[in-house]
């Protein structure tokens, strides 16, 4: 999420837990193992039923953030495995930390090797940031004029690696709350009715991939894009000129296929759409921002 400061990120990012799924038994059973070899399994909780929600200070290091140490125990990727990851102010975190966070975001698992021992970790979570637009947070922005010349902004953004923006599926700009909405008497959907539809679109993804070891559309491979993600000729034009006119990676081409057939089953709609299509690829947002 990219937006200036106040416009709601984090709150949108602390409020994400309360629409996935209830854990499953066998999810609870994971993370309770990898809480209890960390040793930050709560005594009077033997099972942990609640999906982990994890926010670590940018100041964090690599061994606490992928795990590490002389035995190497789970960073924070293994303790949001079937959670969240929160980094808040994404670049302020340190380049080699950021870096290290493309290999669990590829294949859900880390591995950390030491003299003593090499250990694989599982670290399937789901990675939410937030970051300003610029160094003093408001380039872009309709009220407050922003101070950072050019080169500060176009050096703030380098932070993030091309690589790594490549791996986040969905990146959207946040804009500034006004005043008007503040005062809005208007009732707001409630997490737990977008919860129910998240949970409806799970059933249809299980069903999709019965039978298999891919149990979301997160997970699948060119084999599944191929056969799930099928487009009619408008919607293929409309992705190939999105590629081309942002130079999409084909990792950010299947990405955003995958978001699209996420965004049909939220709707329950058997095939992707082009306005599905076209809501997908307006979620790459770093991809259209002015460098």
């Amino acid at each position: 999420m990219v937006g200036s400061p106040g416009s709601g990120k984090t709150m949108l990012a602390r409020c994400f837990p309360g629409i996935m799924p209830p854990l499953t038994l066998q999810e609870s059973l994971e993370i309770t193992k990898i809480y209890s070899i960390s040793g930050l399994l709560p005594a009077n909780q033997p099972l942990i039923n609640q999906r982990p929600f994890r926010s670590p200070h940018h100041s964090a290091s690599t061994a606490s953030i992928i795990g590490g140490g002389r035995v190497p125990r789970p960073g924070e990727v293994s303790l949001s495995y079937h959670g969240v990851l929160f980094l808040d102010e994404l670049p302020e975190y340190q380049k080699d930390v950021l870096e290290a966070l493309r290999e669990p975001l590829e294949d859900g698992i880390v591995t950390i090797s030491r003299v003593s021992a090499q250990l694989t970790y599982p670290a399937n979570f789901i990675l939410i940031s937030a970051m300003n637009p610029c160094p003093c947070g408001f380039y872009g922005d309709m009220v407050k004029e922003c101070t950072c010349t050019p080169y500060q902004v176009q050096k703030y953004r380098n932070k993030i690696s091309g690589p790594l923006l490549d791996r986040i599926d969905i990146q959207i700009e946040v804009p500034r709350v006004q005043f008007s909405e503040l005062q809005s008497e208007r009732e707001e959907e409630e997490s737990l009715t977008v919860r129910k539809r998240v949970e409806k679109a799970r059933q249809i993804q299980l069903k999709r991939f019965q039978n298999t070891n891919i149990f979301t559309n997160a997970s699948m491979t060119r084999k599944e894009i191929t056969k799930y993600c099928k487009l009619d000729q408008e919607s293929k034009k409309l992705l190939k000129d999105a590629f081309n006119r942002l130079g999409l990676s084909a990792r950010a081409h299947d990405r955003v296929l995958k978001v699209a057939r996420t965004i049909a089953d939220l709707e329950g709609s058997e095939n992707i759409e082009l306005n599905h299509l076209a809501e997908a690829i307006q979620y790459r947002a770093l991809d259209r921002l002015p460098q």
